[in-house]
């Protein structure tokens, strides 16, 4: 089984960019998007005979937003985490299928002067742990996207130069480590790669990309139990179309 994650940031830019060709050339049972900037009536993807996609539009027009596009017919389909003040902007998608979870997610950016970081320090990271925990005691979990946060210093170009910068504060660093060494997932990408330069994100400025001025942000994220049937993780850097690039892991049956 094969499953994308990409923030494409804006699906309607991203489109006159390739990105059908992409889906096409990778033929991914399952695909994550996120920063759609779009609601599902103003896209038209003409993927419909191939895949059930579910959207969750922000309120905001124009703004966030995640899509999964999934071959087989998800059991169950449920948007937002169930908490008013948190699914507004629509970030978070849960497609429920026979052996886990897969809940696709575009974690708030804490912001220039990290207007937002005690939001998320104090409020979403904390609800977004304890939604992934309670599905966890059904079955397991994969979660993926743009997580808005460069883990260890290895996961970005710059390090010092960015310590109390937006992705890489020590707080919103702590909240997803606590992910991995409290609540046990696994970080996919670090089980096969354990070097530096792997980035995901670059900023549009200064040709950071072409200079590989980088960060990690996006991730797929699994249940322990899941690691068995882990087969390998990528990062497809190539692939442009956006300031983000595409990721991917492949389960075996």
């Amino acid at each position: 089984m094969k499953l994308i994650s990409w923030n494409v940031n804006g699906i309607r830019a991203c489109v006159k960019k390739g990105f059908l060709e992409f889906i096409e050339r990778e033929d991914p049972d399952v695909f994550c998007l996120q920063e759609v900037k779009a609601r599902r009536e103003q896209v038209e993807l003409g993927l419909d005979l191939q895949y059930r996609d579910f959207w969750n539009s922000a309120q905001k027009p124009g703004y966030s937003g995640v899509a999964t596009y999934s071959k087989t017919e998800p059991m169950e389909v449920t948007y937002g985490m169930g908490i008013e003040e948190h699914d507004q902007e629509g970030r978070v998608v849960t497609t429920e299928f026979s052996d886990f979870y897969l809940v696709n997610v575009y974690t708030p950016n804490s912001k220039n002067e990290l207007l937002r970081l005690p939001y998320r320090e104090n409020e979403w990271d904390p609800a977004f742990r304890n939604f992934l925990k309670a599905l966890e005691t059904k079955k397991p979990v994969i979660f993926c996207g743009d997580l808005n946060v460069a883990h260890e210093e290895i996961d970005i170009a710059r390090p010092k130069a960015n310590e109390r910068n937006a992705g890489f504060t020590i707080e919103e660093r702590q909240g997803f480590d606590k992910l991995i060494t409290e609540d046990g997932f696994i970080d996919t990408f670090r089980e096969f790669e354990k070097g530096p330069d792997h980035y995901t994100w670059w900023s549009f400025r200064a040709g950071a990309r072409g200079k590989n001025i980088g960060w990690r942000i996006d991730y797929f994220g699994i249940s322990a139990a899941l690691r068995p049937r882990l087969k390998r993780a990528w990062i497809m850097a190539d692939v442009i179309g956006s300031d983000h690039c595409p990721i991917g892991i492949e389960l075996k049956d």
